[in-house]
């Protein structure tokens, strides 16, 4: 089976019982893998080999559950899910790492028997090895059946997605969500880029961004603590680029949290009013300026972009309204098991109001970018036709190839952009996303 290149190392219990908590957060208290981490002192508490072991069988276990549970299935004759979920979870720890992680069979099996035993099912120890014995002398043939990118993709998405795109295009986004994200990197001074990128060994893309491959400590590298660059997916620097020349001027951020865009705008010279609802994500907005040194261009409120007003009639904003982001499926796995169809909707009418507060808030001629980390249509296309339609003083304002780095087919033929997960496959994808450009008439 295709596996990655990875050793657990001591090959101790105590990361996997780090997993099994992990994977318990997210798939039964319906925490974001991100937020569970943050509250995990445990994982905290490992060995830097041993967190990156956990965060990598954890996210795998997340984003190839599909073909996971598969495999479970067939070693116990179809009789699966195992239960109770905690069983069906400790098999799913073991089978993921023996589909797709270099760790010793003879150590996936110990550890996953003892870890049944500590998770307080010590009655299950037989049926934990027996299934991934089983898997491992015969799961190779079912694992060449699978067809990775639809049997991991609920089956809402997969529909929704067929629907947008048509079948083919579904299957080519189902197929590169699956793959592990690389780093990409907003720096703060433009005139720099070259010699950061030799720096960090990254490589430039055609709209700026620099990118390397994922790999040791984010923190370590140089510039970080300096705060001449962030972390931000090449997808989502896009939006604040085509705004043009911002020196000078305000721009209203109003979903700021937790600042990749924010702090775009004030490094390319904007006075920037940063809106969010949440104060625990406006805290890390603050703390994330304070590193690049940039709070001195930002102004910083806590309140609901929907309801909130500006003074007067503003001229720039920026609307990276919350969605369901199933674009981001490559960084956060957990979308995949996190989200539903009905949050789309309920998702949809925020962004429909946060939309027509912006336009109301612009001054004539002023411009709202319009964006979402969501390859679903309803929360991205649908929203700017349905508000073009219903207000006359708003009209689209075509971005043009040449603004997105000439990146081939991203720019639609009504001069949106559309990013989809396969675009730019050679140099290792992208983000799906959605950008709009309207301007006031």
């Amino acid at each position: 089976m295709e596996r990655s290149r990875y050793s657990s190392g001591d090959e101790a219990l105590a990361a996997r019982i780090v997993a099994l908590a992990l994977l318990e957060d997210v798939l039964g208290r319906g925490l974001a893998l991100d937020q569970a981490l943050a509250g995990a002192r445990d994982f905290t508490a490992l060995t830097p080999r041993d967190r990156a072991f956990v965060r990598m069988l954890v996210t795998t276990a997340l984003r190839r559950m599909g073909q996971v549970d598969d495999l479970i299935q067939r070693a116990m004759d179809g009789k699966g899910p195992a239960t109770p979920p905690r069983l069906q979870n400790i098999l799913r720890l073991g089978a993921t790492q023996i589909a797709f992680m270099e760790v010793p069979d003879y150590a996936i099996v110990d550890t996953a028997v003892e870890l049944a035993a500590h998770a307080g099912l010590p009655r299950a120890k037989g049926l934990v090895n027996a299934v991934l014995r089983r898997i491992l002398a015969e799961g190779r043939a079912w694992f060449l059946a699978q067809d990775e990118g639809c049997i991991n993709m609920p089956a809402w998405l997969m529909t929704t997605w067929e629907q947008d795109y048509g079948v083919a295009e579904a299957a080519q986004i189902a197929q590169a969500s699956l793959a592990e994200a690389p780093l990409d990197i907003t720096i703060k001074d433009e005139a720099g880029r070259e010699e950061w990128a030799q720096a960090l060994q990254a490589t430039v893309m055609p709209h700026g961004t620099l990118r390397r491959n994922s790999g040791g400590m984010v923190t370590d590298l140089p510039g970080f603590s300096d705060g001449m660059w962030w972390v931000q997916d090449a997808a989502a620097a896009i939006p604040a680029r085509l705004f043009g020349d911002v020196r000078g001027r305000t721009v209203v951020d109003m979903c700021a949290a937790p600042g990749g865009k924010t702090m775009q705008l004030a490094a390319m010279g904007a006075d920037v009013i940063a809106i969010d609802r949440s104060m625990q994500r406006l805290k890390v907005l603050e703390e994330n300026l304070k590193r690049v040194r940039l709070e001195g261009r930002v102004k910083v409120e806590a309140a609901d972009g929907a309801a909130w007003r500006a003074p007067g009639p503003v001229d720039f904003i920026l609307l990276d309204a919350p969605c369901s982001a199933t674009g981001t499926i490559r960084r956060h796995p957990d979308v995949l098991r996190l989200k539903a169809e009905k949050d789309v909707a309920r998702l949809a009418e925020t962004q429909a109001r946060l939309l027509e507060n912006a336009c109301d808030m612009l001054a004539p001629g002023g411009v709202v970018i319009y964006c979402t980390c969501s390859l679903q249509k309803a929360e991205s296309e649908t929203q700017v036709e349905r508000l073009l339609a219903a207000r006359k003083d708003m009209r689209r304002d075509p971005v043009r190839p040449e603004e997105v780095g000439n990146i081939a087919g991203i720019v639609t033929p009504a001069g949106d952009v559309r990013v989809l997960p396969f675009h730019l496959a050679a140099m290792g994808g992208m983000d799906g996303f959605f950008v709009a450009r309207l301007r006031k008439i």
